[in-house]
C-alpha cells in the first residue's frame, strides 16, 4: 500500500489535486429516510500506526495475525484521543491557533506523518448483490488525507477532512467476507487548508456505512422551496438525478399541502412558512419507483434589499454563535445526543444563529437547526490562517493550482446542504486571505445555488460577498458602518457596492475565560442600525481535553486540558479554552449574560421623570421599556409577571395587564401602579425594594419539544427604594454616639474590634483577622493578560509596572480623633512613584458592630485602569468555602462593570464554593456588585454582617459595594494554571470594593470599552461590620 509502490499518477497525500476514485457529491437525507439499504460500519475497527506515511501495511494485510495481531480502536474516532482521558497510546493531541505546527512548505510535509492504519471486515447482505444497483462506500468525515482499498487493492484517494466522500466499490465486492482497508496520514498537503483554530486530531471521525445505491434510485435531489411573503405562498420544485446527473422521474407528495407532482414540476401553494421562531416543516416524499425519500422542507426566502438582510421579506437580526464541533474525550467526534444538547442550549439561551466555523459539521446537526429553528451560516473547510506569518506567500487562496481544490471542496457542502431550511448563508471559509480561488468558488456556489447569500470575512473589499463581514470591529467602527459612514473604498465602484450590503460580525465579544464585556453595547447598535444584520459570538463551547493530573502515570484529579497540557513544546497555551459553556457544557456566566442581551422580549429601565423608582437619586430609572424583538412572532404567547421584594420577601406579585398584544417590533411602557409604590415606601427594614418584571412563556407553541416550565424571555426591574441602613459614617446612631475608641496596653480597640499599635485590625469580635489592607489589584483574567486591539499595551502589564500586585502598606499616623481611630498612610508598589492616599475611620456600633470609613485617593501620574479598589480582609476560618453567604445585591452569578445585563437585584444566598466560577485557567472571577448587605454564616455558628453605608467614586454616589469572597488569595488564583491547582488556605478573603474594572474581549479584539473602563479616582467606601 506504500505509494512508493504505485503508478506515477497515482496521487499521495503531498499531491495538490481533487478526490480520485469517487462518487460525485451528493445530498445526505437524514438517517432512516430513504429505503434503500444500509450497513453501518461504526464500531470496532483493527487499527495501527505508524511513524511515517511511507511505512504503511500492506493493504491485504488484515490485522489478524495471532502473533501480531493489530490494536482494536472504536470509529468513530481521533486515534490521538483513543484512551483519553486515562492513557493517550497513539499519541497525544497539539493545539495552535494560526501557526502551523510543521514547516510551511506546501504541498510537502514531514516525512515523520503519523499515518494509522485501519482495517474492518465486511460482509454485504446478498440481497445487495442480487439486486440491480450500486454498493456505495460512504465515509462522513476523516482527518486528514486518506486511501481506501478493498480486498487488497486501492480504490480511491480522498480528502477534505469535514466532507463526505463516497466511493462506488460494486466491482470490488465479492461474496461473503471482503477487507476494508484505509490508510489516513495526519499531515497532508490539505493540512495547509485546514488550519483551523482547534486541536489537530486525526482519524475517521465521523460515520462509515455502505449503502445500497438501487438502479433508479434517488441518487441527488434538489429541493426549492421559496416563499412570497407577499401572496403566503409557498413554490415547491423538486428534481432529482443519478450518479451521472441524468433525471430520474419520480413524484414528489406533499400529503399536508395536497401537493401530488412530477419531480421537475414547480407547484405553489398556500404555506406557513419556516423562520427560526416558528421552524415549520412539512414531510415531503419524493418516490421513483426503486427508492422513496422523505425530507423535511420548509418554505422561506431569504433577501439583501435595501443593505437589509430579510427572511421571508422580514429585517432579521443574527443573534448567534460561532461552534465548533467538539466534546472533552472524544474531540470532533460528537454522538446525536450531544448535538441536541447544543441545539437546545442555544434555543434556552436565546440564540437564533450558528456559524460552523471552520467547516460544514456533522449533517445530522443540520436536521436539528430545521427542526428546532436555528439560522445557520454554512462554512466551507478552508483556512489557511498560518500563510499571514509568511506575508501570505504561496497562500493556496491565491494559487491556481489549488482551484480544483477549493472549488471541490464548496461543491460538497453544496450539494450536500442545500435542501436544509436552516441555512441562510454559505461562506466560503475563514481567515484565508484573498486571492483568485475566492472568485471560483464564489461562482461554483452560485451555479449550484443562487438562492442563498455568500460570506466572506476576509476579504473587506467584497468582491465575491454578498454581506459585508468583520471580525472583533470596535463598537465605535460597528456604529459608523451601521449609518454608513465608513471610511471608503479606494475602488469607488466597489465602495459603491459594499455600502448597499448588510453588514455583521461573523466574531466578535470573544468569550475567553471572564466575558465577554461589552455585548450589550453592540446589541443596542444591532437594534439601532437597520443595515447591521447582527453577528456570532466567538465561541459556544470550550474546547478542554480531559485528561489526569498526572499525564504520563493516568492518575489523579481529572482536568481539562489546554495548549501545553499534553507535552507539546509548540503550541498556542489557553487560547482553546474559550466558550460561553465550559467543556462539560456548564454554562458561563458570560452565557447567562448573552441570554439576556439576547432576550427575544427584551425589558429595560429608563428614565422619564416620572414618579416611579427613587426619587432622591438623580437619573434613576421610573419606567421599564418592553419590546417585542420577534421578527415573526406577535407576544401572544408571554405574559408579563411582576413583583414587589425585599429581601427574600415577596411583598406583592401580579400579572400586567395589557390592553393589546404586542405585534413584532412593538414596544410598550410600564411604571409600578401607585398601591406598589406606597406599598414599597411603608415596606419595614432598610433593604432596597425592586419591582421586577419577567416575560413568562405561556404558550410553548412550536417550542413544545424543548420549552421548559415558566422559561423566561426576558427580565427587568425597577428600584423602587434604596437601602436605608440602620447608621451612617455622617450620622452616627445614639448607640454608636456612646461607644468610643480606646487605646490599650498593646493598641487599639473599637466596639469589638481590636488593633495592633500601628492601627491595623488584629480581631472583630474574635474573629482572627489576618489581612486588613488597601488593595487594587486582581488576578488577571484572560482579556486582561492580553494587548487589546487597540491598545499599546496589555491592562496586566501595565498593573504590573504600577506595582499593583506587590502593593505594601505604609502607616503613617493611628489615633484617636473625637472618640473614633483614625489611620491614614499610602499603599504602593515597588519601583514606582504612584501611590494610594488612605485613611480608615473606625467607630464603634453598638456592643457587636464596628463601622469603617474608607477614603483612598490616588497619588502621582497614574496611566491607564486600576482592576478594583477598596479593602482586602483575610479572616481565619478552618472551611471558607463551606460558609454561606446571604447577600442583597445584584445576582445570583458574577457580575462586572460591562455584563451586567444577567444580574438582578434582590435577596440571593450562596457558599462561598459556588461563588467561584471554575474557568479552564483560573482567573479573577465571583464579584458580586450593588451588594447593600451581606450575611456570612461562619464555623462555630459566628456570623458576620456587612451592611454598606456609602459608597462613592469620584463625586458619583454608588449604591451598595462590590463583594467578593475567596477560600484563597488572589495571589494563588493568579499562579493556577487549572482549577485543582486551587486549595482552601484556611482563610477567608474578602474583597470589598468601591469599584472595578469591567472585563472586555481584549483576548481576541477591543479592551474594556470606555463606558466600563474604572480609571484611577479618589473612592470612599463607608461599611458596617456586625458580630454575631
Amino acid at each position: 500500500m506504500s505509494p512508493l509502490t504505485k503508478p506515477t499518477d497515482t496521487p499521495t497525500h503531498e499531491s495538490v489535486t481533487p478526490p480520485r476514485g469517487v462518487r460525485p457529491a451528493r445530498f445526505r437525507p437524514p438517517a432512516g429516510a430513504s429505503d434503500a439499504g444500509v450497513l453501518d460500519l461504526d464500531g470496532d475497527w483493527r487499527f495501527r500506526l505508524f511513524p511515517e506515511a511511507l511505512t504503511g501495511a500492506d493493504p491485504g494485510d488484515a490485522g489478524t495475525d495471532a502473533d501480531d495481531p493489530w490494536d482494536v480502536v472504536t470509529v468513530p474516532g481521533h486515534w490521538q484521543l483513543a484512551g483519553a482521558p486515562d492513557s493517550w497510546p497513539y499519541g497525544r493531541p497539539a493545539y495552535t491557533n494560526v501557526l502551523f505546527p510543521i514547516p510551511l512548505d506546501p504541498p510537502r510535509v514531514p516525512r515523520e506523518n503519523p499515518t494509522g492504519e485501519y482495517r474492518r471486515v465486511v460482509e454485504v447482505p446478498a440481497e445487495w448483490l442480487a439486486t440491480p444497483g450500486r454498493v456505495v462506500l460512504r465515509f462522513e468525515g476523516v482527518d486528514s488525507w486518506f486511501e481506501v482499498a478493498l480486498n487488497g487493492e486501492v480504490v480511491a484517494q480522498s480528502h477534505g477532512s469535514r466532507l463526505p466522500t463516497e466511493i462506488d466499490v460494486t466491482d470490488r465486492l465479492r461474496a461473503g467476507e471482503n477487507l476494508l482497508a484505509v490508510r489516513v496520514t495526519q499531515w497532508s498537503a490539505y493540512t495547509y487548508v485546514e488550519d483551523q483554530d482547534q486541536w489537530w486530531l486525526s482519524g475517521i471521525f465521523r460515520g462509515v456505512r455502505l449503502e445500497h445505491r438501487p438502479d433508479g434510485g434517488l441518487d441527488h435531489v434538489e429541493v426549492s422551496a421559496e416563499y412570497d411573503h407577499v401572496t403566503g405562498e409557498g413554490t415547491l420544485l423538486v428534481t432529482a438525478t443519478d450518479v451521472d446527473g441524468a433525471p430520474v422521474a419520480a413524484r414528489v407528495r406533499v400529503p399536508e399541502l395536497g401537493i401530488d407532482v412530477e419531480t421537475g414540476t414547480g407547484v405553489s401553494v398556500p404555506v406557513e412558512p419556516w423562520s427560526a421562531e416558528v421552524p415549520r416543516l412539512y414531510d415531503a416524499v419524493v418516490s421513483s419507483g426503486a427508492e422513496t425519500v422523505t425530507l423535511r422542507i420548509g418554505f422561506r426566502s431569504i433577501a439583501i434589499s435595501g443593505g437589509v438582510f430579510r427572511v421571508n421579506g422580514v429585517p432579521v437580526k443574527l443573534r448567534g454563535v460561532n461552534r465548533h464541533e467538539f466534546e472533552p474525550t472524544t474531540g470532533r467526534t460528537v454522538a446525536p445526543e450531544q448535538m441536541l444538547e447544543d441545539v437546545l442550549l442555544m434555543k434556552r439561551h436565546h440564540v437564533n444563529a450558528v456559524r460552523t466555523s471552520h467547516y460544514p459539521p456533522h449533517p445530522h446537526f443540520l436536521d436539528l437547526c430545521d427542526a428546532y429553528g436555528l439560522y445557520v451560516v454554512d462554512e466551507n473547510d478552508l483556512e489557511t490562517h498560518g500563510f499571514e506569518h509568511a506575508g501570505w506567500r504561496g497562500n493556496p487562496t491565491d494559487d491556481p493550482a489549488w482551484t480544483d481544490v477549493l472549488v471541490d471542496r464548496v461543491t460538497r457542502m453544496v450539494r450536500r446542504d442545500a435542501h436544509h431550511p436552516s441555512i441562510v448563508l454559505w461562506s466560503l471559509g475563514n481567515e484565508a486571505g484573498t486571492g483568485r480561488n475566492l472568485a471560483a468558488m464564489s461562482a461554483a456556489i452560485r451555479r449550484l445555488d443562487p438562492s442563498r447569500p455568500i460570506h466572506y470575512e476576509g476579504d473587506w473589499s467584497c468582491e465575491s460577498a454578498d454581506v459585508y463581514s468583520r471580525m472583533y470591529a470596535g463598537s465605535g467602527e460597528v456604529e459608523l458602518i451601521g449609518r454608513g459612514e465608513e471610511p471608503a473604498l479606494a475602488d469607488a465602484e466597489l465602495d459603491a457596492r459594499r455600502r448597499g450590503l448588510p453588514f455583521m460580525q461573523c466574531e466578535y465579544v470573544h468569550a475567553m475565560g471572564n466575558g465577554p464585556g461589552g455585548l450589550t453595547d453592540y446589541d443596542h447598535l444591532f437594534d439601532a442600525h437597520p443595515r447591521l444584520m447582527g453577528g456570532f459570538i466567538w465561541e459556544w463551547k470550550d474546547h478542554g481535553i480531559l485528561r489526569r493530573e498526572d499525564l504520563d502515570a493516568g492518575t489523579g484529579e481529572l482536568i481539562h486540558g489546554y495548549g501545553g497540557d499534553f507535552g507539546e513544546t509548540f503550541h498556542d497555551g489557553t487560547f482553546i479554552a474559550d466558550g460561553l459553556l465550559l467543556p462539560d457544557r456548564t454554562p458561563s456566566p458570560g452565557m447567562l449574560e448573552a441570554a439576556a442581551v439576547f432576550a427575544p422580549i427584551r425589558i429595560d429601565p429608563v428614565a422619564l421623570g416620572g414618579s416611579a423608582g427613587d426619587g432622591d437619586v438623580a437619573g434613576e430609572p421610573d419606567h421599564l421599556l418592553v419590546r417585542n424583538r420577534y421578527a415573526f412572532r406577535d407576544a401572544g404567547h408571554v405574559a408579563l409577571r411582576w413583583s414587589l421584594h425585599q429581601g427574600h420577601d415577596v411583598l406583592a406579585a401580579g400579572d400586567v395587564e395589557v390592553d393589546e398584544t404586542l405585534a413584532p417590533g412593538e414596544q410598550l411602557l410600564l411604571s409600578p401602579p401607585d398601591d406598589v409604590l406606597e406599598l414599597a415606601e411603608a415596606a419595614p427594614g432598610g433593604a432596597p425594594v425592586w419591582w421586577t418584571v419577567r416575560a413568562v412563556q405561556t404558550d410553548a407553541g412550536p417550542d413544545a419539544a424543548w420549552l421548559p416550565e415558566d422559561f423566561e424571555l426576558g427580565a427587568g426591574q425597577l428600584r423602587l427604594r434604596s437601602a436605608r441602613p440602620a447608621s451612617s459614617a455622617t450620622e452616627p446612631s445614639t448607640a454608636t454616639a456612646a461607644l468610643t475608641a480606646e487605646a490599650t496596653d498593646d493598641g487599639f480597640r473599637v466596639g469589638p474590634a481590636r488593633f495592633d499599635r500601628a492601627g491595623r485590625l488584629l480581631e472583630l469580635g474574635g474573629l482572627e483577622v489576618d489581612a486588613e489592607r488597601v488593595d487594587a489589584w486582581r488576578a488577571a483574567t484572560d482579556n486582561d493578560h492580553a494587548r487589546a486591539w487597540d491598545a499599546e499595551r496589555s491592562d496586566e502589564d501595565v498593573w504590573a509596572h504600577q506595582g499593583l500586585a506587590l502593593l505594601g502598606e505604609r502607616i503613617d499616623s493611628a489615633e484617636i480623633v473625637d472618640g473614633e481611630l483614625v489611620v491614614t498612610g499610602r499603599a504602593a508598589g515597588p519601583a514606582t512613584d504612584v501611590g494610594l492616599a488612605f485613611t480608615r475611620t473606625w467607630r464603634a456600633a453598638g456592643a457587636s458592630g464596628v463601622e469603617l470609613d474608607l477614603t483612598i485617593v490616588p497619588e502621582g501620574r497614574w496611566t491607564g485602569s486600576l482592576p478594583r479598589l477598596g479593602l482586602l480582609l483575610g479572616v481565619t476560618e478552618p472551611d471558607a468555602a463551606a460558609v454561606e453567604i446571604d447577600w442583597c445585591g445584584l445576582g445570583p452569578e458574577e457580575s462586572y462593570a460591562d455584563s451586567t445585563k444577567a444580574a438582578l437585584g434582590g435577596a440571593w444566598r450562596h457558599r462561598v464554593a459556588d461563588w467561584q466560577t471554575r474557568y479552564t485557567h483560573p482567573q479573577e472571577n465571583g464579584t458580586r456588585r450593588g451588594v447593600t448587605s451581606a450575611t456570612l454564616t461562619l464555623s462555630g455558628g459566628r456570623s458576620l454582617t456587612l451592611t454598606s453605608l456609602a459608597t462613592q467614586v469620584g463625586v458619583a454616589e454608588v449604591e451598595g459595594l462590590e463583594l467578593t469572597a475567596r477560600p484563597w488569595t488572589d495571589r494563588e488564583l493568579a499562579a493556577a494554571r487549572h482549577p485543582h491547582d486551587l486549595t482552601p488556605d484556611g482563610r477567608l478573603w474578602l474583597h470589598l470594593d468601591a469599584a472595578s474594572h469591567g472585563v472586555g474581549t481584549a483576548a481576541c479584539g477591543p479592551g474594556v470599552l470606555p463606558n466600563a473602563t474604572f480609571r484611577p479616582a479618589p473612592v470612599r467606601l463607608s461599611v458596617r461590620f456586625d458580630l454575631a
